[in-house]
């Protein structure tokens, strides 16, 4: 087998007789590729070794106020008991029990006086070569245990995964069970409030008012929202989200204004003092959800609320922070363990005992990540919490009233509503008639097919979930009788009705309730023009 090429060595020389050094140096140099330090006191090796680091120590064993045998055993103490550093020692003593003594010093070799420079190079290298073949097999086993480590961190990353997404999936179930009923009542909050802030605005006698019910009717499309991503939050963001400039310091204004109820008003009821304060820096705007953006700022302010039970102060702010937009909510609170804040993000965990769901922070950790941004987590014990949305900035620009307003369909639609909810009916036709279209409106699937059939249609706005015939199979029938007409299916179930991403062939179009005033007549528009 062919010999390894030695890299440079360092060697350590102690040895009280000047002569037996002068022999040595002469015989390392003949060697080459060494570099070597001497002493004839051993009371310095020790000092020596630790600033020289030498890969082999030659020494005497016989020497006045330190033997080798005591050298050697402080040069353990000093040497990793991984690390294999050869001790080499020299001696005219060869008996059994001098060997014995000195390997169990801690010796790996013996040099017989008088040296043979021959003998010398070869035990030398020997053992510089056993050195460095243990170095580089001391690398690769780091390394490879790097590697070991590396994947096991990964698979138990991985099946943390797994445990969440699993766990998410079945909130997602639950939460799409009471999803139907849910949309019912949030359609008639966002439908009647739409079809009351005209009235407001224009015969309102308090400003206020008209305040208040637009703060009612964002709340609504809000929850909405809310609604959604209950059930798949834990869903990666879709290609085809809608995303708008948003002006983030009018979002922030927003989102405090939401949660002045709980952080003023409420906190007072309990004796405590809490102040809201804000710092906004013109920043860039944001392409972003606006529901979803207010509901991340409203459950970290709702969330540095019940960090402050003895009160403090709230500070909202942003920043500009590279190509990012920095919105920091920041509080005066209670704070976290370092533990608490590495896992706050996680669904289902809580500090706040039976008080908490732990579900808050993980939806505005979705949230963020959906829009491409990041989460930091800045707290300390006893001292308050920031938490900073890092949300990448956009050059665009909001569009004015006049872009964001849908094309009304230019001509009179005859339309049939049908929902075994009169009320919904009621709102429905409300919403047609201000945009002058004539609607019949049937709480029962059989008589709508009967008004169907007696009549002239353009328009067919249907429920899924009715009693008796489902909104599809009222829409397959009606096909049937007349195949040209426009069939739009308003259900609490959008998402599972399109859950393999296409309408049944029968309906031209599904909306989700509750649904807007806008997205109605987008939706009218779209299938009648």
């Amino acid at each position: 087998m062919s010999r390894i090429t030695l890299p440079p060595a360092k060697i350590l020389v102690v040895d009280d007789e000047p002569s037996n050094v002068r022999l040595l140096e002469r015989m390392l140099e003949i060697f080459g590729g060494l570099e070597w330090r001497c002493t004839i006191d051993p009371r310095e090796a020790i000092p020596i070794f630790a600033e020289f680091q030498p890969d082999l120590v030659l020494t005497d064993l016989h020497m006045p106020h330190m033997d080798g045998y005591q050298v050697m055993e402080q040069l353990k103490q000093i040497i990793p008991e991984d690390v294999f550093l050869p001790i080499v020692v020299l001696t005219a003593d060869v008996t059994p029990e001098t060997r014995r003594k000195a390997l169990a010093a801690g010796a790996s070799d013996f040099i017989t006086k008088p040296l043979d420079t021959t003998e010398v190079q070869l035990r030398l290298r020997n053992l510089l070569e056993s050195r460095f073949l243990n170095q580089k097999l001391e690398e690769q086993v780091r390394a490879r245990t790097h590697e070991l480590e590396n994947a096991l961190d990964q698979l138990n990353n991985a099946q943390e995964q797994v445990v969440k997404q699993e766990r998410l999936r079945a909130l997602g179930m639950m939460a799409g069970g009471i999803a139907h009923d849910f949309n019912n009542a949030l359609t008639m909050m966002l439908g009647y409030g739409e079809l009351m802030l005209p009235w407001f605005k224009k015969n309102a006698d308090d400003a206020k008012e008209h305040t208040y019910l637009k703060h009612i009717v964002a709340a609504a499309q809000d929850a909405t929202h809310v609604v959604s991503r209950l059930r798949d939050f834990y869903r990666p963001a879709e290609a085809d989200e809608l995303r708008a400039p948003l002006e983030v310091n009018t979002l922030c204004e927003q989102a405090v204004a939401f949660t002045s109820p709980k952080w003023k008003a409420n906190a007072r009821a309990t004796g405590v003092t809490i102040a809201v304060k804000t710092d906004f820096a013109e920043v860039p705007h944001i392409l972003a959800s606006a529901p979803e953006l207010r509901e991340s700022l409203t459950n970290l302010i709702f969330n540095a609320v019940d960090a402050m039970p003895s009160g403090g102060t709230i500070t909202v702010s942003t920043r500009t922070d590279g190509p990012n937009v920095r919105i920091n909510v920041t509080d005066t609170g209670t704070g976290m363990t370092e533990e608490a804040a590495s896992r706050c993000l996680e669904p289902f965990f809580s500090t706040k005992g039976d008080k908490g769901t732990g579900l808050g922070l993980s939806v505005v950790y979705g949230i963020v990540q959906r829009h491409g941004g990041t989460i930091e987590i800045a707290s300390e014990a006893g001292k308050g919490t920031t938490f900073s949305l890092l949300l990448p900035a956009t050059d665009q620009r909001i569009a004015t009233s006049g872009d964001a307003e849908q094309s009304p369909v230019n001509h009179v639609l005859n339309v049939l509503v049908v929902d075994d909810q009169e009320i919904i009916c009621e709102l429905i036709a409300a919403h047609l008639s201000a945009d002058g279209h004539q609607t019949v409106t049937v709480t029962d699937a059989a008589e709508a097919l009967a008004r169907f059939e007696a009549g002239s249609f353009d328009l067919v706005i249907t429920d899924q979930s009715m009693p008796g015939i489902s909104g599809e199979q009222l829409a397959k029938k009606i096909k049937e009788r007349s195949p040209g007409t426009h069939i739009i299916m308003l259900t609490g179930f959008g998402e599972d009705v399109l859950a393999d991403g296409k309408a049944p062939e029968c309906i031209s179009r599904v909306l989700s309730k509750p649904v807007s005033s806008d997205d109605l007549r987008r939706a009218i528009f779209e299938v009648t023009s």
